[in-house]
C-alpha cells in the first residue's frame, strides 16, 4: 500500500490521531474515556504551542487521509531530552513500512536540532511496536506497574542516545547527516 509521510499539522489531526489511539488501544489493552480524552488534551495542548525546529509531527497519509502519526516534543530536550509521542498507524497501513518510515523521519528530526537523547513511554505486551523501538536503538530503561493512561498497566519507559550513527537502519536524510561530519 502506497503512503507518503508529511510534517506539520493539518485539519482534523488531532480528531483523527485521539481516533487512531482510542480505537486501538481500547481493542488491545481496555482503555477508554480517560486514555482519549488525554490523547487529543495533551495532543492540542502540545499542537498550540507547537514551536518549528523545536517540536516535529509528522503524518502518514494514504490518499490524503491521516493513517499514522508520530510527534517530538522538544520543550524539554536541553534538561530530559526529546519526548518521542503519538505514535501510532492504522490497521489499514500497519505492517506496509509506515511504522518505520514515521520513526525514522522523527530520529532524524533529533538528530538534525542535535538533541543528545530521547524518550518515550508506553507498556509492556505491545511487541511489534517494541521490537521496532529496539531494532532504532531504543532501550527499555524502566518499567512499573502503572495508571498513566486510565487502566493499570506494566508500564515502559524506552531510551535511545543520539549520537549521530547509533541507528541500525539509516534514512537517506540521517546518511547525509553522517556524511557531513
Amino acid at each position: 500500500m502506497g503512503f507518503e509521510i508529511t510534517e506539520g499539522y493539518r485539519p482534523g489531526v488531532i480528531g483523527r490521531i485521539a481516533e487512531l489511539h482510542a480505537g486501538y488501544y481500547h481493542r488491545h489493552a481496555g482503555f477508554g474515556l480517560f486514555f482519549e480524552a488525554r490523547v487529543a488534551t495533551e495532543l492540542a495542548d502540545f499542537l498550540c504551542r507547537y514551536e518549528a525546529g523545536r517540536d516535529g509531527i509528522w503524518l502518514a497519509l494514504v490518499d490524503g487521509h491521516v493513517e499514522g502519526s508520530i510527534a517530538i516534543d522538544g520543550l524539554h530536550a536541553t534538561d530530559e531530552g526529546a519526548h518521542l509521542r503519538w505514535f501510532i498507524v492504522s490497521d489499514r497501513l500497519r505492517g506496509h513500512g509506515a511504522g518505520h518510515a514515521l520513526l525514522g523521519s522523527a530520529l532524524d528530526f533529533c538528530r538534525a536540532r542535535g538533541h543528545r537523547s530521547c524518550h518515550l513511554w508506553t507498556f509492556d505486551g505491545l511487541h511489534a511496536a517494541r521490537h521496532l523501538y529496539e531494532q532504532s536503538g531504543f532501550r527499555l530503561t524502566g518499567q512499573a506497574r502503572g495508571a498513566q493512561w486510565g487502566i493499570e498497566v506494566d508500564e515502559q519507559r524506552f531510551d535511545i542516545e543520539l549520537a549521530l550513527g547509533t541507528h541500525l537502519e539509516p534514512t537517506t536524510a540521517s546518511v547525509t547527516l553522517q556524511k557531513r561530519s
